[in-house]
């Protein structure tokens, strides 16, 4: 199984970034890791290391910040913690699991390889860089790990695999939109404007974006109840939203499937926000 690979750099208002592709087919993968003001947010995929080392190796590194546990964030968390000794923040929830290889299907490990353990510390509520004050934010929802992190002192905001992409046509097994949309809600309270997505990269009028985001999954959900309700099964409802189907689902042998999406936006309460 050939894969192509990329790897492209530029940096935005001070964040230096490094993004990397990996295609397969019809099935093109992307994940991004930023450096700012001492530190790295998000190991990308082991997969890309070989990409990734050129970039971390012109950065000062102080610390490693891993928005979650997925193996496209930490799958070089084990580089940073055996060749740099720096220390690796993850939520506490995934310390344990972060200590054995990496468990998950064998269409991601041939994408983003495998990852190896490594031994992270819970990241901290508020923490210092060297010329910034951060706050972490859990935010779950696309994991139930996730973390956003907002430099208070410049306001730019580091999203992980919560944005992605505005008008979401599909979803992983497990993601839960209410979460997605509480978790929207949470971080549209704090000040920010430059926001950095793992995947989509730097996103110009980012508040809009994420604003944006929280209203579709909104209405979605909303529209999702009303057919429902109306009698149409969740097959019938998939076929009349999303009629296409994508790549990546019948290569993920369903574990991405826009059927998850209106399976998990009927768990939405209507009106609830």
């Amino acid at each position: 199984m050939r894969m192509k690979k990329t790897m492209e750099q530029h940096s935005v208002n001070g964040v230096s970034m490094a993004n990397g592709t990996v295609s397969f087919r019809s099935v093109t993968l992307n994940v991004y890791s930023f450096a700012i003001d001492g530190i790295i947010i998000d190991a990308g995929a082991s997969a890309l290391k070989k990409g990734f080392l050129p970039f971390w190796k012109q950065q000062p590194i102080d610390a490693l910040y891993c928005t979650h546990l997925h193996e496209d964030h930490t799958g070089c968390a084990t580089w940073f913690e055996q060749h740099l000794h720096v220390p690796i923040y993850l939520h506490e929830s995934s310390l344990a699991a972060a200590k054995k290889t990496g468990d998950y299907p064998l269409y991601r490990k041939l994408f983003w390889g495998k990852r190896k353990p490594f031994h992270p510390a819970a990241i901290p509520a508020t923490f210092q860089t060297r010329h910034s004050n951060w706050v972490s934010i859990f935010t779950p929802g696309h994991a139930t790990d996730h973390v956003a992190f907002l430099n208070k002192s410049t306001g730019q905001l580091f999203t992980g695999d919560l944005y992605v992409q505005t008008k979401t046509k599909l979803i992983m097994d497990g993601e839960s939109v209410p979460q997605i949309i509480a978790s929207l809600h949470k971080l549209l309270q704090y000040d920010f404007e430059d926001v950095f997505c793992s995947h989509a990269g730097y996103l110009k009028q980012g508040r809009k974006k994420l604003l944006l985001k929280r209203d579709y999954l909104e209405a979605l959900s909303n529209q999702v109840h009303d057919l429902y309700k109306s009698g149409l099964p969740i097959k019938e409802i998939q076929k009349r939203l999303f009629p296409r189907t994508y790549p990546i689902t019948r290569f993920s042998k369903g574990e991405w499937d826009s059927a998850h999406l209106i399976k998990s936006a009927l768990e939405y309460t209507v009106g609830n926000q």
